[in-house]
C-alpha cells in the first residue's frame, strides 16, 4: 500500500482552493495521515453524491444545507447538525435538497482522493 504521509499541522480552510468534483460538488481535504482524512464537501442544490461503497469507515457531521440520504436500503432526510456513520463496503449516496456543506471523516485514507 502507498503511503502520503501526513498533512500540514495547521490547515487554513481560507487559503485552500476548492477541488471540483462533479456538478455541484466541491471538496477540500482538511487534514489526513494513513490512518485518517478529513475532508469538506461542499454541495449546490441538485448535486448528487452518486450510489457507491468503499473499503473504509466514514462518519460525516453535517455543517450545514439538507440531503435525501441512503445508506444500505434506508433513505433519511439529513440537516445541518446530523451526522451518520457509513460502515464499510455499504453502498451509499445523496442528493442535495438545501445547499451545504458535509465534513467527512474517513478511516483508512481515501487514497483515491490523493491521485
Amino acid at each position: 500500500m502507498k503511503t502520503f504521509g501526513t498533512s500540514k499541522e495547521f490547515i487554513f480552510g481560507d487559503e485552500m482552493e476548492w477541488e471540483v468534483v462533479g456538478e455541484g460538488l466541491k471538496r477540500k481535504i482538511m487534514g489526513y495521515d494513513d490512518k485518517i482524512m478529513l475532508v469538506k464537501v461542499h454541495f449546490e442544490v441538485g448535486a448528487v453524491g452518486v450510489m457507491h461503497e468503499h473499503y473504509h469507515s466514514q462518519v460525516t457531521y453535517v455543517e450545514s444545507g439538507e440531503y435525501r440520504l441512503t445508506i444500505g436500503d434506508e433513505t433519511k432526510i439529513v440537516k445541518g447538525g446530523d451526522s451518520f456513520y457509513i460502515p464499510p463496503h455499504v453502498m451509499h449516496g445523496a442528493v442535495c435538497t438545501k445547499s451545504g456543506v458535509l465534513i467527512d471523516v474517513f478511516s483508512p485514507i481515501r487514497e483515491d482522493f490523493m491521485q
